[in-house]
């Protein structure tokens, strides 16, 4: 009982925080962007690749979030309303600039060590820095909805259930397409190793 009346005044304040942002109260609005931001920047950085532009986007997303707030129903969830907003415009910036998903080097070890850990056997961290390598080429090789889906299941750690609500689709449909993209990238990534 304790854990749903606590669940239920988180709701009420973040319902609370919208309103007041909805107003253009801006420190309202920046405890919004303070929450969110990181998670944004990852985001925004497995699907476009480039750092300094998943800074910029993150932050135009965010811009263009609080000019368009009156519109924002406080009944949904923020970020998936946001989510879209930075969707469009990573994918702009993609197909505006002829870009793939980030190389291994671009995005460095600590995003990619969430899917291949690290060890302390030189031989076995050069097979993994290849295989590291691999991975990013096949991931910058997928489509982009393809991308999308396993940036925000395997890299964000989101739940069927969040990338549905993202999505607008059913957790089906998140399964699915998920499967799919994982057998592609495997697919590539066998390509690849064969190289």
């Amino acid at each position: 009982m304790n854990r749903r009346r606590s669940r239920e005044k988180q709701l009420e304040a973040a319902h609370d925080i919208i309103q007041k942002a909805q107003r253009e109260d801006r420190q309202a609005f920046g405890i919004i962007v303070q929450k969110y931001m990181k998670h944004a920047y990852y985001i925004a950085l497995g699907l476009v690749g480039s750092p300094d532009a998943a800074m910029d986007l993150s932050q135009e997303a965010f811009v263009r979030a609080f000019y368009s707030l009156k519109k924002f129903d406080p009944e949904r969830k923020f970020f998936t309303w946001y989510y879209q907003i930075l969707k469009n415009l990573s994918f702009n910036y993609l197909r505006d600039h002829h870009r793939q998903a980030a190389s291994f080097s671009e995005i460095g070890e600590t995003t990619v060590n969430q899917l291949v850990d690290s060890t302390d056997n030189l031989a076995q961290q050069v097979e993994q820095n290849e295989l590291k390598e691999i991975l990013w080429k096949g991931i910058n090789a997928l489509k982009p909805p393809d991308r999308e889906i396993i940036i925000l299941k395997d890299f964000q750690e989101m739940s069927y259930k969040e990338i549905a609500e993202i999505l607008k689709c059913p957790v089906g449909t998140v399964m699915s397409r998920l499967y799919n993209a994982r057998k592609a990238l495997k697919e590539l990534m066998e390509g690849y190793y064969h190289e």
